[in-house]
């Protein structure tokens, strides 16, 4: 993205301070001027209407805010290699195609960059892919939290009919939009798996994934959950992106699952029966988010996040359209006196 901002910054600084003259001497060599006039104006009337709708401020506003998103991400400090999250809880081993960002620099991530409002609590970190820096449109990130709610029992996972689960999490889902929207919020609706629930009953991990719609947006979202369990609570690892990544975060994430261990003495066969806390919920009620209301609302600000990265698309977009409409204007004047002599 900083390569596409400085491009665009500097096309429009360029145009806007062109002299004249060079403009009629680029016109008098351009032989096919009244053809490519023709297919600019047919452009035009085909641009995109989300394009002709962003007013020039706005455009502006988009423009500085791209600018000063790659500024803040050009400061973060990524990690690889082994990884220690809440003091020996767990271990990453951080491969070279992820980078590991620590709990403060997330905060920054989710506010600075995707525009979430600050959390109370904090995550335990955020996982990206190497290859595609925090603040690009297209970026998407893997959210670390922990819930030490106790042991999870695992005993009901083969019997679970997941069809079923669905339809019970789209009722709820349907039923809890009313609230969602007095707060303010866009209603949600439930689409289906985007991968269904699988739990590895050696590893005692399980990993799922969601397509959401928002206020009816064309565009839908994908949640890809992952849960490792262990002695005491459950490590949460969720990715937002949008439902065209779904491939290639679906292979990311499976190395992800790879990767995260509790480490001795807080794995799930730790556990210390009478002794240890058990959680009130199972495996099913784990998979359909009933628990805390701040994971669900945490997952819906992360996909405004998205939202707000699809708004700098645009403006991407409407810069280009506004240089072709420029170019076009000057050409037209210079086109003038031409035809008068």
């Amino acid at each position: 993205m900083k390569k596409i901002l400085a491009c665009l910054i500097f096309t429009l600084s360029a145009i806007l301070t062109l002299p004249d003259s060079m403009v009629a001497i680029a016109q008098k060599k351009d032989a096919q001027k009244k053809d490519a006039q023709k297919k600019e104006k047919k452009a035009e009337k085909e641009a995109p209407a989300e394009t002709k709708e962003i007013p020039p401020e706005q455009l502006e506003s988009l423009l500085k805010s791209m600018k000063e998103s790659e500024e803040i991400a050009s400061r973060l400090v990524f990690q690889q290699g082994e990884i220690k999250l809440k003091d020996g809880l767990a271990t990453l081993k951080v491969p070279a195609n992820f980078r590991y960002l620590d709990p403060d620099q997330t905060d920054t991530v989710l506010v600075k960059l995707w525009g979430n409002p600050p959390r109370q609590e904090k995550t335990l970190g955020m996982l990206f892919p190497a290859e595609i820096g925090a603040a690009d449109p297209e970026s998407w990130g893997v959210v670390i939290t922990y819930d030490e709610d106790g042991y999870v029992k695992d005993d009901e996972a083969a019997s679970i009919n997941y069809d079923d689960l669905l339809k019970e999490m789209k009722e709820g889902t349907r039923e809890e939009n009313q609230e969602r929207t007095r707060q303010g919020y866009e209603a949600m609706e439930l689409i289906g798996w985007a991968a269904p629930p699988r739990y590895d009953r050696a590893a005692h991990k399980l990993y799922w994934a969601k397509e959401l719609s928002f206020g009816g947006d064309s565009e839908h979202t994908l949640n890809y959950d992952i849960r490792a369990l262990g002695r005491s609570g459950v490590l949460s690892l969720n990715a937002v992106a949008a439902m065209g990544q779904l491939q290639a975060i679906e292979k990311d994430m499976r190395e992800v699952l790879a990767f995260v261990e509790f480490n001795e003495g807080r794995r799930y066969g730790d556990y210390v029966a009478g002794v240890d806390k058990v959680a009130a919920y199972g495996i099913g009620a784990l998979i359909a988010g009933k628990l805390a209301a701040k994971a669900g609302l945490f997952k819906l600000l992360l996909v405004f996040a998205a939202k707000f990265w699809k708004l700098l698309a645009l403006a991407a977009v409407a810069v280009g359209a506004f240089v072709k409409k420029l170019i076009s204007g000057r050409r037209k004047e210079e086109a003038a006196p031409s035809a008068a002599e």
